[in-house]
């Protein structure tokens, strides 16, 4: 259905609550001829764990921290554990580390596979088109893309779940869907749509026995039980049978992001060129993970600073020069402080003032807003010419028609998750090797033991889902006197600093094109991009703040 053009200058776009697993947020845009002028991104919920740690044994942290998200899970235990290990200057045993770099990898896959279908696929797929598609037309798609039959016996399966589907009435949360009764900004035509609907419903499985595979180290999952200070704990898994189960589910795991993630990103980067030219950002870094489980150096994921979109050079990162700004966040004080320094003490004024208007700090790097996640990580990479990312990005640069500079924005964001993923499927091998040699061989060590100091600092940090994380420990008469929580969502949602910097999140959105405001899926695609949040509504506001409707975001 074609879409009337209008003008829609001094009209404000509030998407409020946008739902992600550590809280919620609220996003809030300016428009001038039918772009996004001006951003707001508030987290509109108060974590506070910072503060329940305060006075407990340091070892306790791990247990809280990781509460604090059921999606990126274990991520906050290993990055407390690290802290802790920092401060008290332990050497976790190699096989030990070989597990927690599994449970890690694993985690990111899952992760990654969840945002591209589950969280910002109904972005780009018109589920109700696939209804139409031709199933056996669609299989041969799928024969010319990948290395799968072209049997489309699945595709009718999946197509007629459909049809049975939309005929029930009972659309769910497909209800409000922007895609309903026809919309020009989904561009995949019947047949792709099918594919990738199809790819939906096995990515669910396929998540499933990810989260499996990550309980058979961790213990259980979500929220590991057997990563502790000093090493793991997981005894009864170091056995032959644990790690062939673990290599089965990475097998079936890896012909699914070679097979579907990595064609279908590539269809969508092709269908959805305009992808290409909004959601930028500026500023960029990274923290270093999966380092060599014996000498501790050599990280796969590798650190370091990228400024200005510029490919050609980069710089090694000082955590030094991170500190954490409260102006216009909902806490007391207006003077940075690094984490060591930091304090958590909420100070809620309202939202309207537009002074202090998000419970998230403002995180910043030399004073400058950064963006970390995927892209980061893959643009430093390949600023850093490192042999794999750089043939990895190249060839699909060559395949997609995507030019190196345009990495940097909304449909970049989305090709470096999935490029990082098919890159860490395939790392993973040599570690599922290593640790199943040293499990064969007899090797049993995974734990050191440890003695708590009346007093000691430490940091942790870690390459998780969605960015870096880092922990900040400080241990006085051997309880924590003070525990900071910098997280990749602080980094690329949090609001403007003490010096007015917008964020990078508010940064993409400068710009961002909103022909409709009434399903504003272009500014959706951007938030979503970043790997934020889930279903939420949006209301949208005239120039007098006067609510005109209420919609669903999907």
């Amino acid at each position: 259905m074609s879409q009337k053009k209008m003008n829609h200058t001094g009209k404000r776009l509030i998407v409020d609550p946008v739902t992600r697993i550590e809280g919620h947020l609220k996003i809030e845009v300016e428009l001038e001829n039918n772009k996004v002028k001006d951003a707001w991104v508030s987290t509109q919920l108060f974590r506070g764990i910072e503060m329940i740690l305060k006075g407990r044994p340091p070892e306790d942290a791990p247990l809280f921290t990781q509460r604090a998200c059921g999606v990126c899970t274990n991520t906050h235990a290993l990055t407390s554990i690290r802290a802790i290990e920092d401060a008290l200057e332990i050497k976790v045993p190699p096989l030990a580390q070989l597990m927690r770099h599994l449970i890690l990898s694993a985690l990111i896959v899952h992760d990654h596979l969840v945002h591209f279908y589950h969280l910002h696929g109904l972005d780009w797929i018109d589920v109700a088109a696939a209804t139409t598609a031709d199933p056996a037309k669609a299989g041969k798609i799928v024969g010319s893309t990948s290395n799968r039959s072209d049997d489309p016996s699945e595709l009718f399966i999946i197509q007629k779940r459909l049809k049975e589907f939309v005929k029930s009435g009972q659309l769910g949360f497909l209800e409000k869907a922007y895609f309903l009764g026809g919309n020009d900004a989904y561009k995949l035509s019947p047949e792709e749509n099918l594919i990738m609907s199809a790819h939906y419903f096995e990515g669910l499985r396929i998540q499933l026995e990810l989260g499996r595979a990550m309980a058979l180290f961790a213990g259980k999952n979500p929220h590991a039980q057997s990563m502790v200070v000093g090493g793991m704990t997981c005894y009864d898994s170091l056995r032959p049978e644990v790690i062939g189960h673990f290599r089965k589910i990475w097998e079936h795991c890896k012909e699914f992001v070679e097979n579907a993630m990595m064609p279908d990103i590539l269809l969508m980067t092709r269908r959805y060129p305009e992808a290409l030219a909004y959601g930028r950002t500026s500023n960029f870094f990274a923290f270093a993970d999966f380092h060599d489980p014996v000498t501790g150096k050599d990280p796969y994921f590798t650190s370091g600073v990228l400024w200005g979109n510029d490919l050609t050079k980069h710089e090694e990162l000082d955590p030094g020069h991170i500190n954490e700004h409260v102006a216009r966040s909902w806490y007391e004080g207006d003077t940075p402080r690094t984490p060591y320094e930091g304090a958590t003490e909420p100070h809620y004024t309202s939202y309207e003032d537009k002074e202090k208007y998000s419970w998230s700090k403002a995180p910043r790097y030399k004073n400058e807003a950064m963006e970390t996640g995927p892209l980061a990580r893959r643009a430093l990479a390949y600023a850093r010419k490192e042999q794999e990312t750089r043939t990895m990005l190249d060839t699909f640069f060559k395949d997609s028609g995507m030019k190196p500079d345009q990495l940097f924005s909304t449909m970049g964001r989305t090709v470096c998750r999935v490029v990082e993923t098919t890159m860490l499927m395939r790392r993973m091998q040599g570690w599922i090797d290593d640790t199943e040699a040293r499990i064969k061989a007899g090797e049993d060590t995974i734990y050191t033991e440890w003695k708590m100091p009346d007093s000691a600092r430490g940091v942790g940090f870690c390459c998780v889902t969605r960015g870096a994380l880092s922990h900040w420990i400080d241990i006085k008469e051997a309880k924590i006197h003070n525990f900071q929580m910098v997280v990749p969502s602080t980094w690329n949602l949090g609001p403007r600093c003490a010096n007015g910097k917008l964020s990078a999140g508010e940064q993409s959105l400068i710009g961002c094109p909103c022909p409709d405001p009434d399903r504003p899926v272009e500014i959706l695609r951007t938030i979503h991009s970043f790997d934020p949040c889930i279903a939420c509504s949006v209301h949208l506001l005239d120039a007098q703040k006067k609510p005109l409707g209420s919609f669903k975001v999907l």
